[in-house]
């Protein structure tokens, strides 16, 4: 990781916290937004407005939200992306055969970002679309990417992102999480016994390139009762084996870059 320490422009900055603040609200009212933001009404208007007259805003009434424009950058950034590309059809066969929740990670600026979900027929609400972005400390994915970065990136991301509590079962002290991601290490696998979310578990497996930088991750995630002894210990992790052997294969191949 780098330090990107710089100076940094007040305008961007009020733009971007008012986007963050449409997205989080689901849309809101300038009043709204104003209080959200502890910023004048006059200051995030002027903003609306211009974002509006931009097309990256929509109003319906006294009602700002998040235009479609938006749509096209984030699509495509997603198929720009080798890992996706390679993997996206492996997450849809993994939902299929173990008819559970699937996801694709990786790594950017010391956050996980989804780049692709896979529903399975076991249908369970998961508070994630792609894009959403997520601490690394707390699933399965995210701790199969810190297990092979080097020590002074997770300790970086540590110092800037914090070890926050996503549930009652996640690791917030620096030794543990250290202890467990040489262990996963060690496996090749990694597991959230309900530490992103109470009554969901999941195993993950790093995606590796040929000199062993974590490229992304992939997981199986399913509730307790599901995801319990051999099925995910056992069944589960060879599903993942296979799937991942596939990515890092064509990942690797020079032929088909």
């Amino acid at each position: 990781m780098t330090d990107d320490t710089g100076i940094r422009v007040n305008a961007l900055e009020t733009t971007n916290s008012i986007i963050q603040a449409l997205d989080e609200l689901n849309g809101a009212r300038v009043t709204e937004l104003a209080a959200h933001l502890d910023r004048p009404q006059s200051v995030v208007h002027n903003h609306l407005t211009t974002l509006k007259q931009l097309e990256y805003v929509v109003q319906n009434g006294n009602q700002y939200q998040l235009g479609l424009r938006f749509l096209k950058f984030g699509e495509r950034v997603r198929h720009r992306s080798t890992l996706y590309n390679f993997a996206t059809s492996e997450v849809q066969k993994l939902a299929a055969e173990s008819g559970e929740l699937i996801t694709l990670l990786t790594e950017e600026h010391g956050r996980g970002i989804y780049l692709d979900i896979g529903q399975g027929s076991q249908d369970i609400e998961y508070p994630a679309i792609a894009g959403a972005r997520t601490y690394l400390h707390c699933s399965a994915t995210g701790k199969s990417i810190l297990a092979h970065l080097p020590e002074e990136d997770v300790d970086a991301i540590i110092d800037t992102h914090g070890l926050p509590a996503q549930s009652s079962n996640t690791i917030t002290d620096r030794a543990e999480l250290y202890d467990q991601l040489e262990t996963i290490r060690e496996r090749g696998l990694a597991f959230d016994m309900e530490e992103f979310r109470e009554g969901m578990r999941s195993v993950g497996k790093p995606i590796l390139l040929q000199d062993g930088t974590p490229i992304g991750a992939l997981s199986i995630a399913g509730p307790v009762h599901r995801m319990k002894d051999d099925r995910l210990r056992e069944e589960m992790p060879e599903l993942l084996r296979q799937s991942v052997n596939v990515v890092e294969l064509n990942l690797n191949d020079p032929n088909i870059q």
